[in-house]
């Protein structure tokens, strides 16, 4: 229990009575009955006040106190998707109170990393920014949230900054039984932001009763962004990484722009160089084709230095992993990814990442079950995410399910290219070419310049075969 002021309820104080016992004191009877006589009107005094109390307070617990507030109750039978064995919680966005706008970046900051710092526990389940940000701006119910994403657990909160000073409430509801389980407000200064982050966090396991094990005590950002300077590059961090969700050349260079400001300010800071490496990884499927050698080899250089700093940064091994793929260093891969995973079992992109190289390297169906348990953290899922779920079901010959989860892909990112690409492939290899031409009219819609040579050279199977395999499917569309 750690905040500073709790919004919950409290037992009130009771008043108690003074009881009068005014018994008569006879001349025979003496001084020392008199005094005998005293201490036992005291002790029934005392007495009396404490059953008054406890009267009174059995009488505010029971029939006056207040009852804590509640909400509509999740149905487990209308859960979308079972319910995980261990405590589960989505972490709604935090709605931005402050007067500008522009500090909506630092709301979505905060929400993010507690998001982060909830992952890292082994002991309890947590859906992914992406999942929790699709409900951004809409009024959505507590139920709602609870039986799409399929969690027991539900918290809400707003941020609002005051020049050097910003206030956060937060809240966190069962939503099986519809309680508050604790409503907090947290004030601090921004430079202790951090810490906040941190408290806030394990408020949330303490509530849950979650264990903690070694390592799990904190997130670990605070000690990358110490002072005013710190306290900047963070800020500049969340911009970067605003852009990075732009997946278009245009913002990727933007998002490149402004990381290496942030490296200038704080060139000792590990997660610096991983944004950059993340960078670098789309630069080279969105760049020019001339740049993606270069593109690979600061990308290596970028993962090996965070890693240098601060070897506990999964993210770090996940991209190292991927630009190996890029290598053809397949082993090295595999060794990232499972480092990666061990790091942080419950975060998205290790089982990602890892389930990319296996799909590499021939193993699909090895792949398969990383990408499911990675869609089940994010259900709501990104349109990179169930695309290359799609290239592992069509693999293993799951055709129909691939087309799923290409079509789901392509409603996330309706011009999600490389989405358009596999459907038009997967459609040839199970003869319904009429709607794999449908989907080779979408690549040039989105392209017009667009080479089969040139993408065939982007793909990174080891067995040639099925990069042969997917090659002519493409032609066959009339795509050239």
């Amino acid at each position: 229990y750690l905040g500073e002021q709790t919004v919950k309820n409290i037992t009130k104080p009771v008043g108690a009575y003074r009881v009068l016992m005014e018994p008569r004191v006879t001349k025979e009877r003496g001084a020392g009955f008199k005094a005998q006589s005293t201490r036992r009107r005291v002790a029934f005094i005392g007495l009396a006040a404490m059953l008054v109390i406890v009267a009174g307070g059995a009488l505010w617990q029971f029939f006056i106190r207040p009852v804590a507030p509640t909400v509509e109750k999740a149905d487990p039978k209308q859960m979308a998707l079972p319910l995980p064995d261990l405590p589960s919680i989505a972490v709604l966005p935090f709605v931005n109170m402050s007067e500008d706008p522009k500090q909506e970046f630092l709301c979505d900051g905060i929400t993010g990393e507690i998001i982060t710092g909830l992952s890292k526990t082994r002991n309890l389940f947590v859906i992914s920014r992406q999942s929790t940000f699709s409900y951004k701006g809409k009024p959505v119910k507590v139920k709602q949230v609870s039986e799409e994403l399929g969690v027991q657990y539900v918290m809400e909160g707003s941020v609002q900054r005051s020049g050097d000073r910003i206030r956060i409430n937060a809240q966190l509801i069962d939503a099986l039984t519809g309680r508050h389980i604790f409503a907090e407000r947290y004030e601090r200064e921004l430079k202790d932001i951090f810490a906040l982050q941190d408290e806030i966090t394990i408020s949330i396991l303490s509530a849950t009763r979650v264990k903690l094990t070694e390592g799990e005590q904190s997130s670990g950002a605070k000690k990358y962004f110490e002072g005013k300077q710190g306290l900047d590059c963070y800020l500049k961090m969340l911009e970067t990484k605003k852009y990075l969700q732009g997946h278009n050349i245009e913002d990727i260079r933007a998002a490149g722009r402004i990381a290496e400001e942030v490296l200038a300010m704080c060139p000792e800071n590990p997660l610096t160089y991983v944004m950059l490496s993340d960078v670098h990884w789309l630069t080279y499927w969105l760049g020019p084709e001339q740049s993606r050698r270069e593109s690979i080899e600061k990308g290596i250089e970028m993962a090996q230095k965070a890693i240098a700093m601060d070897d506990s940064i999964a993210g770090a091994y996940s991209e190292l992993g991927l630009f190996y793929n890029l290598k053809r260093e397949y082993d090295k891969a595999i060794a990232e990814g499972e480092r990666a995973v061990a790091l942080a079992p419950g975060m998205v992109s290790p089982n990602q990442c890892l389930a990319m190289t296996l799909l590499y390297v021939g193993r699909s169906e090895e792949a398969i079950p990383l990408f499911q348990k990675a869609i089940r953290l994010d259900p709501v899922g990104s349109t990179g995410l169930y695309l290359n779920f799609g290239h592992s079901l069509r693999a293993a010959g799951r055709f129909d399910e691939a087309v799923v989860a290409y079509k789901k892909s392509v409603q996330r990112a309706p011009d999600n290219i490389f989405a358009h690409i596999n459907m038009a492939v997967t459609y040839i290899m199970v003869g319904r070419e009429e709607e794999a031409r449908a989907e080779a009219a979408e690549v040039l819609r989105i392209n017009p310049n667009f080479s089969v040579d040139s993408w065939a050279r982007s793909l990174v199977y080891r067995d040639q075969s099925e990069t042969d395999r997917v090659v002519n499917a493409l032609r066959k569309t009339g795509l050239k």
